[in-house]
């Protein structure tokens, strides 16, 4: 038998609580077992021993006053009503519940003590308080104490290893529950990171040229009414792009189906055509980009697709920011057999960016992440001539 002790766990843990209907089915057990054993004594105890009587009915009203603490002194409750029953026949039932609410905890070192009390207490009980009828058949009497005391045991053990059995069955249950809602809590904690990521891959580059043609529009003081409708109906232009996209990336926290329809790339695989527009978008805000492509993309996978798309983005977006005036040289090449290779190059600046551009610096880590989550490889390189190179290889399919 395991020791809860031992393994830090009470019965008290498990041991339920109890309803007016539990207690009332007890009281009306202990008050039959009581009837039982008492009332074929009461005649002879009134006629031969009242001082017997009023004793044995004093210590049983006693020991049902008592039992309601068996559960706070198990042992100390089962002690007494052992003592009591050496001359109470009354308190038999509360020693019998006493006997079984001790066995309950399922600790030997409490149970053989009292089985032993019992024995000791009842058999001379037997002997020196019992009427003519009982002292014919002491030796029966004694097998029949044992025999009760051996069910009210087993009865309690019973009880106690299904009460524990219920507990452990709950706590997992519990455990389960919690260990479900931390998974729960884990996955919104990553679909937020990516919607973040997503919003910082698809905003930054829109926002970037907003900043830097309205910076223009700054610090130019030459340009005729023309020009500055045309820069400000291309800052119109882009704004609009990036209220679309933000919707495309907030709708994938929303149920409905047709909330946020993507645009090219996320709908279909990306090809030199898609990789041209983004160029050429940058070289209308005002940057200087020169651009070749010496692979067939139309067949890359879609999602490796999207993430060339991305990181091409993201690499003209951190060059408009730290490198204004720069001219980005942007090379893709590649095969089916040797994945795809892309080159952003483009030099450091001498002085500060006129730019108000904030740096988030999370850019390179998200495209970091987004590029291994692909099954490919990024590395950054500041060479000696002062210039940046960023150099992303991806594998054909992913």
């Amino acid at each position: 038998m395991r020791d809860d002790y031992r393994d830090g766990v009470r019965p008290e843990q498990y041991q339920p609580r109890l309803t007016w209907v539990s207690h009332a089915w007890r009281l009306v057990a202990m008050l039959l077992i009581s009837a039982m054993v008492w009332l074929p004594r009461i005649s002879y105890q009134w006629e031969h021993a009242r001082w017997w009587f009023f004793a044995d009915l004093g210590l049983g009203l006693l020991s049902y006053v008592l039992i309601w603490w068996r559960r706070t002194h198990p042992v100390a409750l089962a002690t007494i009503t052992n003592l009591m029953s050496v001359i109470s026949a009354s308190s038999a039932g509360p020693g019998a519940l006493a006997m079984v609410s001790l066995s309950t905890r399922r600790h030997w070192r409490e149970i053989i003590p009292q089985v032993v009390l019992g024995l000791v207490c009842g058999v001379p009980g037997l002997m020196y308080f019992s009427t003519p009828d009982e002292e014919q058949s002491i030796l029966i009497n004694a097998f029949v104490i044992a025999a009760v005391l051996a069910a009210l045991v087993a009865w309690g053990l019973f009880i106690g290893s299904r009460r524990e059995l219920l507990a452990n069955w709950r706590e997992r249950a519990l455990s389960s529950e919690a260990e479900q809602q931390a998974k729960v809590n884990e996955a919104r904690s990553v679909e937020r990171a990516r919607i973040a990521r997503e919003m910082h891959d698809v905003l930054a580059h829109r926002i970037s040229v907003v900043s830097m043609t309205a910076g223009a529009l700054a610090y130019r003081t030459d340009l005729s009414g023309d020009e500055v409708r045309a820069t400000a109906k291309t800052i119109q232009e882009t704004s609009h792009l990036a209220l679309t996209e933000l919707r495309e990336v907030l709708g994938v926290l929303r149920e409905g189906p047709g909330d946020a329809a993507p645009e090219d790339p996320q709908r279909q695989s990306a090809d030199a055509a898609d990789l041209s527009g983004l160029v050429a978008e940058s070289t209308a805000a005002g940057a200087r980009v020169r651009f070749r492509c010496d692979a067939d993309l139309s067949a890359v996978a879609p999602g490796v697709a999207r993430t060339l798309y991305r990181c091409l983005q993201e690499a003209l977006t951190n060059a408009r920011k730290h490198a204004p005036n720069a001219v980005v040289t942007v090379a893709v090449k590649g095969s089916a057999e040797r994945g795809i290779d892309l080159l952003v190059e483009n030099p450091l600046p001498l002085g500060e960016s006129t730019t108000a551009t904030p740096a988030s610096g999370f850019g390179l880590v998200g495209l970091a992440e987004r590029v291994a989550l692909s099954g490919g490889r990024q590395s950054v390189t500041l060479t000696d001539d002062r210039r940046f190179l960023l150099h992303v290889w991806l594998p054909w399919s992913s």
